[in-house]
């Protein structure tokens, strides 16, 4: 989705444009619950500056997302006592806001979530040829991590 940060819904309720029951807030993220919740629970995390993509966050708004995912997942256990969670992020034309916003909600049997898959998804064929295809990719990256940096090929 285009989206400049003008007109981002999401860039407005981190500047307080638009008001959402905002849960969590820095210098660099805020999370605020879904207003069309999956389950009772459902937070958003984004960062305040806009960005589409995963890939395009800095490392300061990927770690604070990241370490505040793992705070808001306890508090969720601990108040709705789920059977699990769902952590989730779109990405490109998938992403339907067009910011970055990471979903984070409880999950219970039964609950209606799932994932759909098309038509000869899951199998086997061509495995390999696709982990060396993503591998040669990923040239520079010692053990994956707290090796060096990426050296992403274009």
């Amino acid at each position: 989705m285009e989206c400049t940060e003008e007109r981002c819904l999401f860039c407005k309720i981190g500047k307080k444009e638009i008001s959402a029951e905002i849960i969590y807030e820095d210098e660099i993220i805020i999370s605020f619950l879904d207003s069309d919740p999956i389950n009772e629970g459902h937070l958003l995390i984004i960062p305040k500056k806009h960005y589409l993509d995963l890939d395009e966050l800095d490392e300061d708004a990927a770690v604070h997302i990241m370490k505040f995912s793992i705070k808001a997942i306890r508090a969720l256990k601990k108040i709705f006592n789920p059977e699990g969670y769902t952590i989730m992020q779109n990405g490109g034309y998938f992403n339907d806001i067009g910011h970055y916003h990471m979903h984070i909600f409880p999950r219970y049997k039964g609950d209606g979530f799932g994932w759909t898959y098309g038509e000869g998804n899951g199998e086997n064929e061509g495995l390999k040829n696709i982990k060396n295809a993503i591998l040669s990719e990923l040239i520079g990256c010692a053990n994956y991590i707290g090796g060096p940096s990426c050296q992403i090929q274009s």
